[in-house]
């Protein structure tokens, strides 16, 4: 074969070797994420600032779980408040300007973290609202919840709680920090809410007799153990006296307290 009759058949291999790869490429490519999911919604939203979602579950006072419209899920801190919380051991005192670490001290923000949840329920259950999060703050907590400002009906639910004596300010940074501290300045001024502490009211949360029945005084932390009682009965006016069991002294849930008692 002389050169050129070989220059001819190299340059029809190269055209078929070259056919046969672009056909493998166009036949082989898997689609693209983008063409699989394309008009479909977020899963979780790591994207935009703010959207309108429907309360699904109040968990406390500050903690709600949200519905997004796609049906998706999240649960949702309310950013820069902190309410008192619904279990007598995890209640602390010294994070709540005036409000002592005695029994007393503690019983009352029990009460008010109880009451800040049902308030927040009432509220919010079951609503249509509208959640933002803060640009100048982490989108997430330490836990993974989301950090947002809830707008009901245009208010900052948020904001409403501290300036109603619910929540004190979460010390942390945010753009809302200034508006937040003066909600609640105004409120302890008022002596508003949780802010309205008294030792004589509110040791009337505090067990001390059920008729005939004479309760220790609570320890120091006011959580009391069934090593504190002498009798089943002791025991059992102070699960009665309050609201759940706080305490931890129905272990089995059977509403009988500290069985091992006499």
């Amino acid at each position: 074969m002389n050169l050129r009759g070989r220059r001819a058949t190299l340059a029809v291999l190269l055209l078929v070797a070259l056919a046969g790869c672009a056909g493998g490429v166009v036949d082989d490519a898997p689609s693209s994420p983008a063409d699989s999911t394309e008009g479909a919604e977020p899963r979780v939203p790591e994207t935009g600032t703010e959207w309108t979602v429907t309360v699904t579950r109040v968990i406390d006072g500050d903690t709600i779980e949200v519905a997004f419209p796609n049906g998706e899920t999240d649960t949702v801190r309310l950013l820069g408040v902190d309410t008192p919380e619904t279990s007598l051991d995890a209640v602390t005192p010294a994070e709540f300007e005036g409000i002592p670490e005695t029994a007393a001290g503690r019983y009352h923000l029990y009460a008010w973290g109880e009451k800040a949840t049902r308030h927040v329920r009432d509220e919010l259950a079951g609503e249509e609202v509208r959640i933002a999060v803060d640009e100048a703050t982490d989108r997430r907590g330490g836990f993974g919840r989301l950090l947002a400002y809830v707008y009901l009906d245009g208010t900052n639910v948020n904001e409403r709680l501290l300036a109603d004596g619910y929540a004190r300010v979460y010390d942390s940074s945010f753009t809302m920090r200034a508006e937040f501290d003066a909600a609640e300045r105004a409120a302890r001024g008022a002596s508003l809410g949780l802010w309205g502490f008294e030792a004589s009211r509110a040791t009337e949360l505090v067990p001390t007799d059920a008729g005939d029945v004479t309760v220790p005084p609570p320890p120091p932390d006011g959580d009391y153990d069934c090593s504190h009682f002498d009798t089943r009965a002791q025991a059992q006016a102070v699960l009665d006296g309050v609201s759940g069991d706080p305490h931890g002294l129905d272990g089995d849930g059977d509403g009988i307290a500290c069985e091992s008692l006499p």
